[in-house]
């Protein structure tokens, strides 16, 4: 069985060299798939790609 890879929202806006701040907006405004847990989100490699290749 194929081991997931997640992002927290940090390392999603380094990796795009974006603001933290844009990412939660995009996670906020449904644009990118993120899961919550407790009071963190995480993002699957799988929907990060998805919303790079929309882009």
């Amino acid at each position: 069985m194929k081991e997931e890879q997640f992002y927290s929202i940090e390392e999603v806006s380094q990796m795009l060299n974006v603001a933290y701040l844009t990412v939660y907006r995009w996670i906020r405004a449904k644009k990118l798939i993120a899961l919550k847990a407790g009071k963190q989100y995480r993002i699957r490699r799988e929907d990060l790609e998805k919303f790079l290749k929309q882009k």
